[in-house]
């Protein structure tokens, strides 16, 4: 609510009146109590925790009538592609999607939501189109700050942003926290080019030098994941995936979008 870049609402203080001026305020208070209107920061709080619960219960926010659900349901044929792309997808030596999207149900049977909640640094590209990058001394470092300053400390969090769900991934213009890639091509070649091939990522300098992790101060470029397969690769070395195998892959993602007619 604060941030900016999204809802902008300049201060507690100033979220809080619009609150206690707003139609449903005799409703907020026959939830959380008339006292709740006394402490802006209970108040927003409050709201906060209204909406999380609105977007838990409604379904809208979550039909999962995806192909690969009713896949799962054993009531939709996956083709020949999409399954090859799914074991792709799973394959801990190939893609590794799946280290952070699994694709499994819950242990309670619940449909897949393609995220582990965990926080990564991936080292995305910079994205020169934003106005905040025209800076160049500006970074957004997720975790820890600009926005969020609560653990601006712990600057072994400093590059990491949340894993997204993929559930319709396909269906979106804009990949990773500062919108750099446009197409699933283009996420599937930085995670296989990163680091074998550098240069189809990054920017190269005056001096010749591929600008890697451009969009993280160097003091922290530690943080990045170099570890976890695709990204345990080193230049020149065999790439993860095929062409083909990228294609798969997406073909599999475009199962996950929300809307499909079983026959």
């Amino acid at each position: 609510m604060l941030d900016p870049r999204e809802m902008d609402g300049g201060s507690i203080e100033i979220i809080a009146e619009k609150l206690r001026n707003a139609p449903y305020a005799k409703k907020f208070a026959a939830l959380f109590g008339e006292r709740v209107f006394k402490d802006p920061r209970l108040l927003v709080a409050e709201a906060t925790f209204a909406v999380s619960r609105y977007q838990i219960e409604e379904p809208g926010f979550h039909p999962y009538t995806s192909k690969y659900d009713y896949w799962l349901e054993g009531r939709a044929r996956m083709s020949e592609v999409e399954l090859r792309g799914l074991r792709l997808f799973n394959d801990p030596e190939k893609a590794n999607c799946a280290g952070c999207h699994s694709s499994q149900p819950s242990r309670e049977g619940f449909p897949p939501r393609f995220t582990d909640t965990q926080y990564e640094a991936l080292g995305a590209p910079r994205n020169s189109a934003l106005a905040d990058t025209r800076d160049p001394g500006y970074f957004d470092l997720g975790v820890c700050g600009p926005i969020r300053k609560d653990i601006a400390d712990q600057t072994q969090f400093c590059g990491m942003f949340k894993t997204p769900s993929l559930r319709n991934t396909a269906v979106r213009r804009a990949f990773f926290h500062n919108g750099v890639f446009h197409t699933l091509q283009e996420v599937m070649d930085f995670y296989n080019f990163r680091d074998t091939h550098p240069e189809k990522v990054y920017p190269v300098g005056a001096d010749g030098k591929v600008q890697k992790y451009n969009d993280i101060p160097v003091q922290y470029h530690a943080n990045v994941d170099v570890s976890d397969p695709p990204f345990n690769r080193h230049p020149g070395e065999t790439l993860a995936m095929t062409a083909q195998d990228e294609a798969d892959i997406i073909a599999f993602l475009k199962t996950l979008n929300d809307g499909y007619k079983p026959e």
